[in-house]
């Protein structure tokens, strides 16, 4: 009894993490799917036994993968079995079928690593399972078992906008100031642990999503601190929104203190060497913090700098030199914790390079809008109609 009540007042000392610490997000989750047995057919009577049920994936917007997790956890889905041939029902009803509401952005692996497929929009299936085939002459009327795998389901956050920066440069600031969302923010590094989602919301109801997600640290291409669990969601965004503190940024006193400059190369380099095919995509880069003393002077130079980036390499440390420096469209200066018009303008710069992004990989909209202005012109001509 005595070791009994030691052991329940030391699981009371024990320090459990903090609530912002547990994390509610998950990105990545293993499932064992079965899809459900044939039924058995009747030789006598040419019966046939019903087709088992297939276990797939739907996509739905509101789903996560924390709910599925928990639902299934050490548990295996399997669809309902194909019925049995008999006398007084011939063909036999199939099983019943299993649906896994998944959230957008899911790409669903086997064991062996092969992709089964990515869900991308709203109520897109993939069947993960499929149910064994009915008793029927060609099987000497014996149902088959239906498909077993392990799979894994590996989420990358769908969003217009991904915001790119170290611990502590004002991402979550920006988050917060720019949309709806609210992050969690503090004047520490890693204040943010898991991706936080935003929508920004315009006047005429334009809306743009955008992702701030957990800072880079050096070596996050090799897996060092968050590293793939970042980078990975950097793939499904449209635009890259990099962030630099325009003081720079130190990690920590094992870690050298980098400029604004070397913030942004180190970050180019990260992305660079993780997928070199991430620095093709849109990019502009919001120099944070001007409202401290001597910002615009410091801007004014990384401006100059990126204008001529060949040239200032030169003066940057070999081992964070990108090999190829990534271009941006716009660098802008903003404060994120003001909230004051630069904000404004960067929302509507925003705004502005992704319609330029759409009309570049989808030329039909540019005719869609000279119909919807043609149209306009035309019922403006006539004025309203009396019905």
């Amino acid at each position: 009894m005595v070791f009994i009540l030691r052991i329940l007042f030391a699981a009371k000392d024990i320090k459990r993490p903090r609530n912002y610490l547990r994390s509610k997000f998950l990105d990545s989750i293993r499932l064992h799917v079965k899809g459900g047995t044939g039924g058995t057919g009747l030789p006598k009577f040419g019966g046939l036994g019903g087709q088992g049920g297939c276990v797939y994936c739907i996509g739905k917007e509101k789903s996560n993968l924390l709910s599925i997790s928990n639902k299934y956890r050490m548990k295996t889905i399997s669809a309902g079995h194909g019925e049995d041939s008999r006398k007084t029902k011939i063909v036999g009803n199939p099983g019943k079928d299993v649906q896994l509401e998944v959230p957008l952005g899911v790409t669903i692996y086997r064991e062996d690593g092969n992709s089964m497929g990515s869900i991308d929009i709203e109520d897109q299936t993939i069947i993960v399972a499929r149910g064994g085939p009915g008793g029927n002459p060609q099987n000497n009327f014996l149902g088959h078992f239906g498909q077993t795998y392990h799979i894994r389901l590996d989420l990358k956050l769908i969003a217009d906008v991904g915001l790119v920066g170290f611990p502590n440069a004002g991402k979550s600031s920006l988050l917060k100031a720019i949309s709806r969302a609210k992050p969690r923010i503090a004047n520490y590094p890693f204040t943010t642990i898991k991706p936080n989602k935003g929508i920004i919301q315009f006047e005429d109801l334009r809306q743009i999503s955008i992702a701030d997600l957990p800072g880079l640290i050096e070596g996050a291409h090799n897996n060092i601190g968050l590293g793939h669990k970042f980078l990975k969601h950097v793939e499904r965004t449209k635009l890259l929104l990099f962030i630099a503190d325009v003081q720079g940024f130190q990690l920590s006193p094992k870690y050298p203190q980098r400029s604004c400059l070397e913030t942004v190369l180190l970050l180019n380099r990260e992305l660079e060497l993780y997928d070199p095919e991430l620095l093709e995509k849109p990019a502009i880069l919001a120099v944070n913090k001007m409202d401290l003393e001597g910002a615009q002077d410091i801007f004014e130079e990384v401006k100059h700098s990126l204008k001529n980036i060949e040239k200032a390499m030169d003066s940057i440390p070999k081992e964070i030199r990108p090999e190829k420096g990534i271009v941006f469209e716009d660098v802008v200066g903003i404060s994120a914790l003001k909230n004051d018009d630069s904000i404004q303008d960067l929302k509507f710069l925003l705004r502005k390079r992704l319609d330029e992004y759409a009309e570049e990989n989808n030329p039909d909209i540019v005719d869609a809008r000279d119909i919807f202005k043609r149209n306009r012109a035309v019922l403006t001509e006539k004025g309203p109609q009396v019905t």
